[in-house]
Formats: C-alpha cells, structure tokens, sequence
C-alpha cells in the first residue's frame, strides 16, 4: 500500500490509501470491472460444486480441481513454527505418541478392512469380530519399507465388544486381535497372471462381502512384478527397461467358521479375475508402466433401495498416454492415444481470477503427469463374477496421482465419497497432509464438492506446510514429528476411522520411530458439507488402538461346518 500526500481545498494534508499502481493491482482491478469477487483476497476461488445428481451411467466425472486444492493452502498458517502443524485443530488428527503396543510380533499390519454386508455394516461372526489386513513377516529380512512387494492378506480376530483404550502407550492393549494367518493358500492369487515369470507376486488392498450363512466374497488386487519393473514399490534393477507390472481386481470366494476356541477359513483357492484397466477410462499399464489401479470397495446403494446393483469403487488414473514413445502401443491395443494434459477444467478457475494459474504453466510445471481417479463399475451377475466399466466419479487430474482406498459412505441422504491420499503424490504447486480427503453429493453419480470449505481435507495428519515434508524415514527437520504418523485410514460406521501406525518423530531426534501396528482409531463428526474431528472421544480424541468395532452381529451359518484345519 503506498501513502500518497494530497492537499484538501484548505490546503491542509490528507492520506491518500489508493494501492499503488502494481501490476498485480492493475490485473486484481481488471477483475473487480469483469465482476470477480474474491472469496478470499489474496487466494483463488474454489471451484463452484453443485452436487447435484446425474444417472449413474453418465458420462458426467466430477472434478477435484487445483482451485479447489489451493484451498488447502488458503486455511494453513503461514506462521506455524517449525515443528508445529499449520493445519486446523478440527481437521487434524491428535498425535499419537511413538509409544505404542505391537499389533502382531510375527507381520507388520497396513491397509486394514472389515467384514461387512452391502451396506458396509460391519459384521461380527459367531460372537468375534474379524478383521482384514495386507501383513508382511517381520523377521524376513527385507524393511518396513520393502513391504509392500512382499504384502500378503492376513487375518486378525477378537472377541465381539471388546473395548480398549489408548491411554497406556506402549502398554496399552494391542485390540486383544488374534493372528489368524494368511488368508490365501500359498500360490494361490499367482494363478491368473498368463506370464508366470514374475519376480515378485503380492496381494494388495480389497473388501470382504459376507453373503448368505457363512459365504465370504473377498475382492482384492493381485499384482505381478517382473525383472525391471518401474513402478513405485520397485520389482527390478535395470531403470524399468522390463516388463510392467501387472495390477488386477480379483474376487475370491471362501467359508468362515467360528467356535468358542476363534476363527478360521476354507476355500480361496479359485480366483476370478474381474477388471484390467481398460486404456479408454482407466490408464492401462501400456499408457503408463506405473499406472496406479487397485483397491476395490463394493456396496450397494443405500440412498436408493429400488436399485439392487452391486457397485464397486477402486483406485485408477485417468486414461492419458504418460510419454510419446507409448502411443504406438496404446493405439495397436485399441486405446486411447491422448497424451497427458491439463485443461481449464482440470484448474477450475473463475473466469477473471487474477490469482489464477493457466493451463500452459501448470502443464509446465509437470502437472499433467498427476491423473489420479476414483472408478466406479457395477456387477453384471449375480455371483459378482462379472463386471463393467461405468466413467469415473471423481478426477483428481493435476491436482494429484493417488486417491486410494476409495468407499462411499451414506449418511442423511447423501453420498460421502472418502479417499487416501499422499503429501508426496500432489501435483507441482499443490500441498495437502497424509490423511483422509471427504466429498459429499446428492446421488452416486454427483459433481461431488470438497468437504470443509473446498478444501477436501477431513482427517489430515499434522503437517506444517510451509517446509518440506522428507520422507517418513527421513522427515524434514523442521517438519512436525506427526507429519507421517498414520495412514490408509478407513471410515466406519458412526464415523469412526482406523488406520495404521506409519513413523513418528525423526525429525529432532534422528532415527523416527516406524510402526507396522494398528493406530489408535479416532471419529469425525459429519453433517453436510462440513465435518470436524471430535476431541470428545477417547483420550483426547484418540480411541483405543485398532478399536474397530461391529455395529451388527451375523451367527448363522456356524454350526455344520468341516473338522478344523489346524
């Protein structure tokens, strides 16, 4: 602001606060002429969400925009000290302490899931509840961080009811979960792939349906590694000059049994390959060796009985070719030969926003290789074996690559679409904390808006956004010790949310503390658009250590089953 000096008619001095005549004020004036209104003077507008409803076969995605995504930015403080979070308290998980019990001393524990029905109740059996994790052997000799392409589907289960707390740290109780082992014969999820030269096969992230008596239909993503593989998790030496890896969604069927002694299984040995992605909707591995595609989460819709569709949500990218030298292949495949870009869509800037950025700087900046999606398909059979492709529900084009572990959760009529993300995956430009991001529509198929003021954060982990965040093995110094404490958070029932315990501390104190165990669960407070972390529950906020509880019990199915398998 310049102070300009005039002379009133008594020729005495007055203060003049017209803004100096910037080119940032010239350009913020054009705008006010055009009638842009700033929101918030100084930040980009966020997108303009209606969450109105389309058919659930439309070709209608909505869009994750980086307005919407700089709102992130927008509400954190810029005067967080180092080591503090620059995020909002409601928004924010409590930190939890790097004393904590040990889930299991024989796997680490990751992505976790519950035994549910087709409204994601979830379920216990027989009096235990039973839970679903991707484990890894702790003493294999491979680290924390090599897990994931040694990740197997275990099984954990407890007594229904149990409660705990967390108040204890390292001697609190772990849940009281009990190992089951793995779920999956040995060999068995290796079988679909028609290359069986992998150098590596793992099972990676799903959900479990109980259907009728003791029936389980257990959706997960098998994924083949093969020497030179280029993909985030690693699978080869040589640059990624190999074979790319090879996600697919599978179904699998088993039995559940349960005594008075706990909880164990038969069958998994067949496995249904349901969807490869498709290079029209999804990004194929052939558009881009490192394609993300996984997860899937099916349900029914619970806003709309009349509809008996079985739907299922996963993982995928947007269906751009990621390089020139991978348009041949993609066109003799059939798919689309499109190269990544971003479009104004993608931005989502008001018309006359002087602190828009455009397309061709975004593109730039390395944008266009963030195309992460949330996909939508639905069963064409009764016994969930087949399934179709419907377009996306959610592009996070530019904005970010990953939106995993995606599920729709129903409440007061509407449709809350919750996904995962990473601080590392965001575009060029953007920011966001390790947690939980929330959006809310009036139908399955809705121009979905970005819970709590656009900014899509509804559980973050503490981050300070003004320095960089390292790696959760190495966090910056300067960064809060809680930036990494959990992840692959999942929302139940009453809006509680699990996760798991990823790395505390390390940033003063050297080596971080790295966890493998079930984090504390905590709940959010949901209603709108807007939701908020209660501080009310547990201690503090944080509930007991993989407090993961049923809201409905199933017995049947129990009592006629085959001797044990010890």
């Amino acid at each position: 602001m310049t102070l300009v000096l005039l002379l009133s008619g008594a020729g005495t001095a007055v203060a003049d606060e017209t803004p100096a005549p910037t080119p940032e004020n010239a350009v913020a004036a054009e705008a006010a002429d055009a009638g842009f209104q700033a929101d918030n003077p100084g930040w980009p507008n966020a997108t303009d969400h209606t969450q109105e409803a389309y058919p659930v076969d439309a070709e209608f995605t909505a869009r994750w925009t980086r307005a919407d995504a700089m709102q992130i930015q927008r509400i954190s403080d810029p005067d967080a000290a180092s080591g503090e979070s620059s995020l909002p308290e409601q928004y924010t998980m409590p930190e939890i302490d790097n004393g904590f019990p040990t889930t299991s001393e024989d796997v680490w524990v990751w992505d976790t899931w519950t035994l549910t029905d087709d409204a994601a109740n979830q379920l216990s059996y027989n009096g235990w509840e039973v839970i679903f994790a991707l484990v890894a052997d702790r003493h294999a000799g491979y680290t924390f961080d090599d897990r994931h392409t040694h990740a197997r589907l275990g099984y954990f289960y407890r007594k229904a009811g149990t409660e705990t707390s967390s108040s204890a740290g390292s001697a609190a109780s772990n849940g009281e979960w009990i190992y089951g082992g793995h779920v999956f014969p040995d060999g068995a999820t290796g079988a679909i792939f028609e290359d069986q030269a992998f150098t590596a096969q793992t099972e990676w992230s799903g959900s479990a349906r109980l259907m009728d008596d003791n029936k389980i239909r257990l959706f997960y993503t098998s994924v083949a590694f093969y020497e030179g593989s280029d993909s985030d998790y690693g699978g080869g030496d040589d640059g990624g000059t190999g074979k790319p890896y090879d996600p697919r969604i599978v179904q699998s069927e088993g039995r559940i049994y349960a005594d008075d002694q706990g909880v164990w299984f038969t069958g998994f040995r067949d496995q249904h390959e349901l969807l490869v992605p498709d290079g029209h909707y999804y990004q194929s591995r052939i558009q881009n060796p490192n394609v993300n595609f996984r997860d899937p989460f099916t349900f029914r819709d619970q806003n709309n009985p009349a509809d008996t569709t079985d739907y299922m949500v996963f993982e995928g990218n947007t269906a751009y070719v990621r390089e020139p030298e991978y348009v041949e292949a993609a066109a003799a495949a059939g798919q689309n030969t499109e190269l990544a870009t971003c479009t104004a869509e993608d931005l989502g800037y008001d018309e006359g926003d002087p602190q828009a950025e455009t397309v061709d700087e975004v593109n730039a900046l390395g944008g266009r290789y963030q195309l992460a999606n949330v996909g939508l398909a639905r069963a064409t059979n009764k016994a969930m074996t087949q399934w179709e492709y419907l377009p996306p529900l959610l592009s996070g084009n530019c904005v970010n690559d990953q939106t995993e572990r995606p599920q729709i959760y129903f409440q007061d009529g509407k449709y809350y679409l919750f996904t995962i993300s990473h601080r590392e995956t965001y575009a060029s430009g953007m920011m966001g904390p390790e947690g939980v991001y929330g959006f809310v529509g009036n139908g399955l198929r809705s121009d979905y808006e970005p819970l709590n003021d656009s900014t899509g954060i509804a559980l973050g982990n503490p981050i300070n956004l003004n320095f960089n965040p390292g790696k959760p093995y190495a966090p910056d110094w300067n960064q809060s010790p809680y930036t990494y404490q959990s992840y692959s958070h999942y929302v139940m029932p009453g809006g509680l949310v699990e996760s798991f315990i990823d790395s505390i501390g390390g940033n003063h104190d050297a080596t971080p503390v790295r966890g493998g165990s079930l984090a504390p669960t905590v709940r959010i407070l949901i209603s709108g658009s807007t939701s908020s972390v209660d501080r009310t529950y547990g201690d503090g906020g944080l509930g007991g250590f993989g407090h993961i509880p049923a809201n409905l019990s199933r017995s049947n199915g129990g009592d006629v089953r085959p001797a044990r398998l010890r």
